[in-house]
């Protein structure tokens, strides 16, 4: 059997709506290089984001 990752081995990345880091979760395995929200709160808020800058 083999040896679980620890969860500081993982991948993150940045949130562009709150800021805050989030880690690789196995359910975005087949698409982490499309993730670029922490959450679905962040996903609909993104148009915030944008204006904002």
């Amino acid at each position: 059997m083999a040896r679980q990752r620890s969860k500081s081995d993982l991948p993150t990345k940045i949130c562009p709506v709150c800021g805050l880091s989030f880690t690789w979760r196995k359910k975005w395995a087949n698409c982490w290089d499309d993730v670029k929200y922490c959450s679905e709160r962040c996903r609909r808020r993104k148009s915030q984001a944008q204006t904002d800058e």
